[in-house]
């Protein structure tokens, strides 16, 4: 399967983005089809031997436009900046477009006040309420008349069809008794006014709104940079991003942004990774450190060996994840969006019954005229379809601006059922780096102790050699002859003397007798790895190794248990070392020596209970985080589980994890809040608008109102930050 990203311009409620799905879903050879109102994009599930032409085709046919999101991150970056131009010219014509029918609309309907509250005659003769009302509808009008003419073309009718018929059927009616010679007759030309008036003001401020709830994802796309300076054979040149290949090299100044995801070859700097990772901090990059696109270089010169460039960059990947999220849709917006599609249909029946209910039964033609334009206008479902897509933009938006990427809109339902969270311990509850946490000398002191041990095992790259070596700083002698002894440690000469750095099996081999192990243990109060150091086979000490648990562990876990939900640890390590991480974090329920195969297990079996989540980072997390309810993990990790995951969270910090649980409960209370608001107004205001209660004028300003509100509301959303410092 093949999917294609689609931008889609002319959409204007719900009604359109339930047409253009469904008209792309009757593509032979689509087999999914999502569409964003808000976004103005779809995303289309297509078999390989299906044409993006023939989808652009059919979205054509059916009265929008498409074009196809390229992977070619430059291209698409010129691409969008296109089409923001585009949004914000059209922005500002509406706002032209507002502030002349404004200006006109505003005299008419002071003019026509006494009319209006019965007090008396309108202050302006019906030609010059004429000539007003003409104004507006020239200036306001021919947007909603393009839209409706192109959705009826498509064989669809969407909210500017409504808004068409509604003020069309209120200026016609006023200019025919004008026409007619019928000076005192009341005339309905402020209705038509400030109806189009009104819904211009909803459509600008609903197009600023939405750009404020897609903010995140705009600034991930422009953070990668255009060129970067290559250091070839002939020194350095400036070239495009797009012509930089795996294996170059790059050269990035101070304050100048990495342009490439790769490995430092030379330089040491600090990195602002804000706006990719969330970390509010820099962080301390030296050879050998992997660095990410977009991000902002410090104090020193780097040379970068290029692994990654393009849609191949986790900047790339990141902002595929973002969109694909945002372009989802939730259960509820899918029903909505079948409503949508027979909505209108069924709106322009309400409104020709409303007209012939008031004209036969009640014997007034025009207070039905009037009924029905005001059925017309409250029912446009903007409302509607702009409650999920506003909110999960935001909310996404935010989230992955905070270093949380949500993979798709079924995470987000998932999330708030989430009871339980089960963590992985190595790399996930801890550092994953090995520290040496106790000395115990037998013979001579500790510093010459660690001297010896570092000397042997500065050779080595093992992760009990690494940290050693760290704990010894750099005075230490050279060791010579050093080898591996397979499954027990190392072993060299260190001035006259032989030192052998390994477990017990090592030192039995090397003389130390067993008695004089067993005592250097007893004296031992950590909990660990042991490694054992003799020096011309007698037993010289013993080093205990423990990885330590993330200094926000414990806190983590503390408030996800404040929140009612059960923490468990689930690891293949030792009972031991497993023992001494939970009491550390805080974690009474844990489970250790599992393989890959038993934390699936378990995890399933905890799904027994409730709905669970599970943390990990490693290879063999990647089975668990799949089988979970819910799958987060941590980037610093495999690929692997990256991919398995629902959540990834884009620093190795876990308070993201209650971050995580927080925004996609936010995310989802604003999108009921938003619903509810809907659905209410249209319920409510239908009926009223039918009997007359509710006149044009409040009808119109009731529907700008409503999108209005719906919109703000979802760009709450886009202010929420996680609380991580």
């Amino acid at each position: 399967m093949t999917t294609h990203s689609l931008d889609i311009s002319g959409m204007t409620c719900a009604a359109c983005s339930a047409r253009v799905e469904k008209t792309l879903a009757r593509v032979p050879g689509v087999t999914r089809a999502n569409v964003n109102l808000a976004m103005e994009r779809a995303s289309v599930e297509t078999g390989t031997d299906v044409a993006v032409d023939a989808l652009i085709a059919a979205v054509s046919k059916a009265g929008y436009e498409a074009r196809l999101r390229r992977d070619d991150l430059a291209a698409q970056r010129l691409a969008d900046e296109r089409r923001d131009a585009e949004r914000r010219a059209d922005e500002r014509q509406t706002l032209l477009r507002l502030v002349v029918s404004a200006l006109l609309t505003i005299p008419l309907v002071i003019g026509m006040l006494p009319m209006m509250t019965g007090t008396g005659h309108a202050w302006f003769g019906p030609w010059t309420q004429t000539l007003l009302a003409t104004g507006v509808m020239a200036v306001a009008a021919p947007r909603f008349v393009r839209e409706a003419l192109a959705a009826l073309r498509g064989g669809s009718a969407n909210m500017a069809v409504l808004v068409v018929l509604g003020t069309g059927v209120a200026y016609a009616y006023s200019l025919v008794l004008v026409l007619l010679g019928e000076t005192h007759a009341h005339l309905h030309y402020e209705a038509a006014a400030v109806i189009l008036t009104l819904i211009t003001a909803g459509k600008y401020l609903e197009a600023r709104a939405k750009r404020s709830t897609s903010s995140a994802l705009t600034a991930l796309g422009r953070l990668a940079p255009r060129e970067a300076e290559r250091i070839g054979p002939n020194g350095a040149e400036i070239v495009a991003v797009e012509s930089l290949g795996a294996g170059d090299r790059v050269r990035v100044r101070p304050g100048a942004i990495i342009p490439c995801d790769g490995r430092i070859v030379t330089g040491q700097s600090s990195i602002d990774e804000a706006l990719v990772t969330g970390e509010s901090l820099p962080v301390d990059r030296k050879p050998g450190d992997v660095v990410i696109t977009g991000t902002v270089n410090g104090e020193a010169v780097l040379d970068i060996e290029v692994t990654a460039v393009g849609a191949d960059t986790r900047l790339a990947r990141m902002t595929r994840l973002v969109e694909d999220a945002q372009i989802g849709q939730a259960p509820i917006q899918k029903l909505v969006d079948r409503i949508s599609a027979i909505f209108v249909p069924t709106i322009l029946v309400i409104a020709a019954l409303t007209f012939l209910g008031w004209w036969l039964i009640g014997g007034d033609a025009v207070a039905g005229m009037v009924s029905a334009v005001a059925v017309l206008v409250i029912a446009c479902p903007c409302a509607l379809g702009l409650a999920t897509p506003t909110a999960l933009v935001a909310g996404t938006g935010a989230a992955a601006r905070a270093g949380i990427l949500i993979r798709d809109i079924e995470t987000l339902e998932r999330t708030d059922a989430i009871r339980t969270i089960a963590f992985d311990k190595t790399g996930t509850l801890t550092l994953g780096e090995p520290e040496l946490v106790e000395i115990a000398v037998a013979e001579g002191s500790e510093a010459e102790l660690l001297a010896l041990a570092a000397a042997v095992e500065a050779q080595s790259e093992h992760p009990l050699a690494r940290a050693l070596v760290r704990r010894a700083g750099a005075d230490f002698p050279a060791a010579a002859e050093t080898r591996a002894i397979a499954g027990r440690g190392l072993a060299g000469v260190v001035g006259n003397q032989r030192v052998a750095v390994g477990n017990a099996r090592l030192a039995a081999e090397e003389g130390a007798d067993r008695a004089s192990v067993d005592a250097l243990t007893s004296r031992l109060t950590a909990r660990g790895t042991t490694s054992f150091v003799t020096t011309d086979g007698r037993l010289a000490g013993a080093f205990v190794f423990a990885d330590r648990a993330r200094p926000e562990a414990a806190g983590v876990v503390g408030e996800l248990q404040a929140r009612g939900l059960s923490v468990v640890m689930l690891t293949g390590d030792n009972e031991t070392a497993a023992e001494a991480i939970a009491a550390e974090a805080g974690i009474s329920d844990h489970r250790a020596g599992l393989t890959p195969e038993d934390k699936v297990a378990a995890v399933r079996e905890l799904g027994t209970r409730s709905d669970v989540a599970f943390v990990g980072d490693g290879l063999n997390d990647g089975p668990a985080l799949a089988a979970a309810k819910l799958g987060i993990a941590l980037s610093s990790g495999t690929e692997v589980a990256r991919e398995a995951a629902g959540i990834t969270l884009m620093r190795p910090d876990l308070r993201l994890v209650p971050a995580a649980l927080d925004v996609a409960h936010r995310t989802k209370r604003t999108i009921r809040q938003n619903l509810v608001w809907a659905f209410l107004y249209n319920v409510i205001g239908i009926p009223l608008a039918a009997f007359g209660i509710l006149s044009p004028v409040f009808a119109g300003a009731a529907m700008a109102l409503s999108s209005v509100s719906v919109v703000t509301n979802s760009a709450r959303l886009a202010r929420w930050r996680a609380g991580v410092k």
